[in-house]
């Protein structure tokens, strides 16, 4: 191709925004205007579906509830005055707990909470962290206790100036709980109060809301039924731990406001969202039959993969469409962080199969301060940004897709631009492939099967006795029929000093016996 034709094709499949310093170029993905005009219509009923979302209706038809994390950063597009009274008092509570606990001296914030209570704060957090941060923060995401412990040996004796921040909307999230639990344990064994060192984000009346009453916690900030953990992150749940980072949280707000509206407006070839979705929907013939793979050139990006994953894919992958079709939707993400995916997986997106397409994720300013020439005229900012385009062009000669977002340089205000962009066009693929984005039905089956799992564990510590039996015993013993979960459970049990273990070698694993320690 001329170089003027792909510019010009640039020009025809680029949006551009110098207020933020922001560009989404789609020219090396495999659309041209005359597929996105005919995807028009569609894509105005999914606007005015968005219009309806932000004007209150009910979007989550599981639990007859709004999805208002757009009103977040516009408290007056709230559909009532008492959405919009709760909001601003929200954020000053946030910005005054903050700087109470700087003049404490508290050096350390661990932060307690699983998915959307954690991924989006530990992106804003990774993206915009420095050396020069009023407080470190650490994150509780998972019910490992070795995880625990090595974050609690981090601590150390400066356990007495560490705050815990526990997030659940209900209360009733185990690995949140589990955690929380875990922290009070530590703090009572170093002789400290656990309430007065604790912070609770959660729902009024929650479970978590009464705990934290109970045991005089020093504060207790609001979630609502009408935000969605995958899009809380500019609520208190992603505003407090970057407000004691030190961030910039009404840059941040701001920076999502501006991309919000950028994104309302009802034109596709003007609206930035609208484009990413429509992009998404075409390589993937509106089927998700390519995964998205995200490169982001910095490495205070390297989270946005992950966030990604839980938003992308919690909210469209679904079995059923709104009508109850089966549809089996939803787009697969993965990814890592440029350059370093050049000596990882970019071998098999050359060379393997043509299942993806790429987000290549840019900032264009390399470094503040001064730029150091690792070679006669060229620093380690313009090799990074000679391998973006360098697999970009290799990619594209392969016949491999590709879009482009640019950032002029990463800010609070631009994180926040950015987390919005994409809140917005996953809720606007979701109605262009019919699917409800703000329930999550096969993550409540995926709690309901564990849950089943550990009342046929205490069945199996009940049956354990002196005398050593199999598996397949044991689970005869309590009407189980199912001996594969109980061996993994007794596998599991042996292996944390809770059972004894007898094998005898040559024998297949199944027939280990269990008994009592």
């Amino acid at each position: 191709m001329a170089h003027s034709d792909a510019t010009a094709r640039f020009a025809a499949l680029s949006f551009f925004d110098a207020a933020l310093g922001f560009w989404l170029d789609l020219s090396a993905m495999a659309l041209d205007a005359e597929q996105l005009e005919q995807l028009e219509p569609k894509m105005a009923k999914a606007f005015d579906e968005m219009k309806q979302l932000e004007a209150g209706a009910i979007a989550n038809a599981d639990e007859e509830r709004m999805v208002g994390h757009y009103w977040l950063r516009a408290p007056e597009r709230a559909p009532s005055d008492d959405v919009r009274k709760v909001i601003e008092p929200a954020i000053d509570q946030v910005l005054d707990l903050a700087a109470q606990l700087r003049k404490t001296g508290a050096l350390h914030a661990v932060m307690v909470g699983i998915g959307g209570s954690s991924l989006g704060p530990q992106l804003v957090h990774e993206a915009l962290r420095s050396a020069d941060d009023s407080m470190r923060l650490h994150f509780l995401d998972n019910t490992d206790p070795a995880g625990i412990d090595r974050l609690v040996a981090e601590l150390g004796a400066e356990l007495a100036k560490t705050v815990t921040v526990v997030v659940s909307k209900s209360g009733g999230t185990k690995e949140t709980r589990n955690s929380m639990l875990e922290m009070r344990r530590v703090y009572e064994r170093a002789g400290l109060e656990f309430g007065p060192n604790a912070v609770a984000i959660t729902q009024e009346g929650s479970k978590l809301d009464a705990y934290a009453r109970e045991h005089g916690f020093m504060a207790r900030l609001p979630m609502w039924d009408w935000v969605g953990g995958r899009s809380s992150v500019t609520s208190a749940v992603g505003l407090l731990p970057a407000a004691l980072q030190g961030v910039d949280i009404k840059s941040f707000l701001a920076g999502a406001a501006e991309m919000d509206a950028l994104t309302r407006v009802a034109r596709l070839a003007d609206n930035p969202a609208a484009l990413l979705a429509a992009a998404w929907y075409l390589a993937g013939e509106g089927k998700g039959r390519k995964a998205m793979v995200v490169l982001p050139y910095k490495d205070c990006l390297a989270l946005i993969a992950r966030y990604l994953q839980q938003l992308v894919m919690e909210s469209l992958g679904k079995r059923e469409d709104r009508a109850g079709q089966v549809v089996q939707q939803g787009i697969t993400v993965y990814g890592n962080k440029g350059s370093t995916d050049q000596h990882a997986y970019v071998q098999q997106l050359l060379d393997g199969p043509d299942d993806f397409f790429i987000t290549f994720i840019e900032v264009l300013q390399a470094r503040v301060g001064e730029q150091i020439e690792v070679e006669p005229g060229v620093t380690s900012g313009d090799y990074l940004f000679g391998f973006l385009q360098g697999t970009r062009r290799a990619l594209a000669e392969r016949g491999r897709q590709s879009l482009t977002i640019s950032l002029e340089r990463v800010d609070a205000k631009r994180i926040g631009a950015l987390i919005a962009l994409y809140e917005r066009a996953v809720g606007l693929y979701a109605s262009l492939i019919n699917v409800n984005a703000y329930h999550q039905p096969a993550v409540e089956s995926g709690k309901r099967a564990a849950a089943q799992v550990l009342a046929l564990q205490g069945k199996v510590i009940e049956a354990l006795s002196d005398e050593a039996r199999s598996a397949q015993q044991i689970a005869s013993s309590i009407g189980s029929q199912d001996a594969l979960t109980v061996l993994f459970i007794l596998r599991q049990l042996a292996a944390n000093g809770r059972a004894a273990a007898f094998s005898e070698a040559g024998k297949p694993y199944p027939d280990t016996r269990f008994s009592v320690v």
